[in-house]
């Protein structure tokens, strides 16, 4: 069940799931319906391979960080783990993600991957963990030496947060799209290029050789014309006034 308070926090949500299993959450403002947003997400999410990823919606920030079985190749169970967190947009991105590296590492020395079979922990199976979800939530949002910790995570972590895919998360929820489907298209789109440009040069040799007919078939008609005109003077078939 998830923690919650009335701070002010520009953290609103935050949970760690696995795949769309919540393990532990904690809302800093259970009536902005953020719980309900994460929901609507963690099913979407592929864990093929590891994404770092933030969507937009109104005015606020989802972003998360979600791990594959590449991630932790002795223990698979731990690449379906999604770090999830809601934030106003003020807030951008690098104190979001700084925050999602610091709940990953902690949650992962307390669950370790090597003794956490996560597929089997049930709904709210770490609960335990909310109150670190919140304590981050307050400390990293609204604490100057927390923010200065969540950059100083983000800059061990990853050089460019502006290298991390944005999405709207409107376009993705009211076409009611699974991401999956979204990459599919895109790899459809792939092939559908590459099969264009198949075509394209196979309608380029096809008019190129109508082309070459063309011109073949013209000097044969000026020739046979020539061959005509010349031969009103020297008579035909065979030009006999003038070679005779």
């Amino acid at each position: 069940m998830a923690s919650s308070s009335h701070s002010a926090s520009p953290f609103l949500y935050s949970c760690i799931a696995f795949h769309s299993t919540i393990l532990t959450e904690h809302s800093s403002s259970p009536s902005s319906g953020a719980s309900s947003l994460a929901s609507l997400i963690l099913p979407r999410i592929d864990h093929s391979a590891p994404q770092k990823l933030t969507y937009t919606h109104n005015q606020n920030y989802i972003h998360y960080i979600s791990d594959a079985p590449s991630d932790h190749p002795s223990f698979p169970s731990a690449g379906g783990l999604t770090y999830l967190v809601i934030a106003d947009s003020s807030l951008g991105r690098r104190i979001p993600f700084g925050y999602l590296f610091e709940i990953k590492k902690r949650f992962l020395a307390q669950y370790p991957p090597s003794s956490t079979e996560y597929s089997e922990l049930p709904n709210y199976g770490a609960a335990a963990f909310n109150s670190i979800l919140k304590g981050e939530m307050i400390r990293m949002g609204e604490e100057e030496g927390g923010r200065e910790d969540a950059l100083g995570n983000v800059r061990g972590e990853i050089e460019n947060v502006r290298g991390i895919m944005t999405e709207n998360i409107e376009r993705v929820l009211e076409r009611g799209e699974r991401i999956d489907v979204l990459v599919d298209k895109t790899d459809r789109l792939g092939l559908g290029a590459r099969d264009f440009r198949v075509r394209s040069r196979g309608l380029r040799r096809q008019m190129w050789w109508k082309n070459t007919k063309l011109m073949v078939l013209l000097v044969v008609v000026v020739l046979f014309l020539a061959y005509i005109f010349v031969g009103f003077g020297c008579g035909l078939p065979g030009w006999s006034k003038c070679i005779g």
